[in-house]
């Protein structure tokens, strides 16, 4: 099954999209969080991407109180990542009930982190794989470096990391479409679970990734897609697990031939 995952991007308890990761690029869609995690379970989803942007910026998490009570009011899968640079932070986060917890600066910073963290909490850690160009960026995708996305993966898996977030900054909420050739190269390069994020516009997009045929890429998130109905989650859903639905783009785009 492929995996429509919503996202919630909180700043200062806010719901936001960034366009590009661009703090001055903000949109704010929602002042309750939980009523928008409710609303996106009960249109079908199994799991829910939560990113504490002030943490991102930041360097910790500042959105504790909303995390946790998006945990409380649901059932759904939930992963969380913003800040978490310790293992004491991710400790907290798993200790909310939270399912996953995503590293990202820190895996580049602290490659000793991850190896503990992928010993002790195993497929609970995920790592967020960050790239501009091809290459890694950080810090709230402020500064980019000079590592190969790809390469950063291949040592990650050699950590013992089973799953990754590759987002394409570029296309990130630019409703633009994914990089389809740089997730195929990922998802081709590596064992580990890939989930894809950036540029999502609609079922068909969704399709698209789907039909790379790489069976460790197992979803995509999408968030101003979503937000700005360009997305109908219910019926990507339905779409993507339904084993009769539709099964190519053009077929999404048709329903007739759906």
């Amino acid at each position: 099954m492929f995996l429509p995952i919503p996202a919630i991007d909180l700043m200062g308890g806010q719901v936001v999209r960034l366009s590009r990761g661009r703090a001055e690029a903000k949109t704010v869609y929602s002042d309750d969080p939980v009523a928008v995690a409710r609303e996106f379970e009960g249109q079908g989803t199994r799991r829910l991407h939560v990113v504490d942007l002030d943490g991102a910026f930041e360097g910790e998490p500042r959105n504790w109180d909303a995390i946790g009570r998006i945990r409380e009011a649901t059932r759904m899968e939930i992963e969380v990542g913003g800040g978490l640079r310790s293992e004491q932070a991710v400790d907290r986060v798993l200790d909310l009930g939270i399912d996953y917890a995503i590293l990202g600066t820190s895996a580049l910073h602290d490659r000793e982190l991850v190896s503990r963290l992928a010993r002790r909490v195993g497929a609970r850690l995920i790592v967020g794989i960050d790239a501009r160009d091809g290459k890694v960026a950080i810090e709230g995708w402020v500064e980019t470096t000079e590592l190969q996305a790809l390469d950063f993966a291949r040592e990650l898996e050699k950590l013992g990391v089973a799953n990754v977030i590759y987002t394409d900054i570029d296309t990130d909420g630019m409703l633009s479409g994914p990089n389809l050739a740089s997730v195929d190269r990922l998802a081709r390069t590596v064992g580990m679970s890939v989930i894809a994020s950036g540029g999502i516009r609609d079922v068909n997009d969704l399709l698209r990734l789907r039909e790379l045929g790489r069976p460790n890429l197992i979803g995509a998130i999408s968030g101003r897609a979503i937000y700005e109905k360009t997305l109908d989650l219910a019926a990507a859903v339905r779409t993507m697990s339904a084993p009769n639905g539709a099964t190519t783009a053009e077929e999404a785009s048709d329903p007739a031939r759906a």
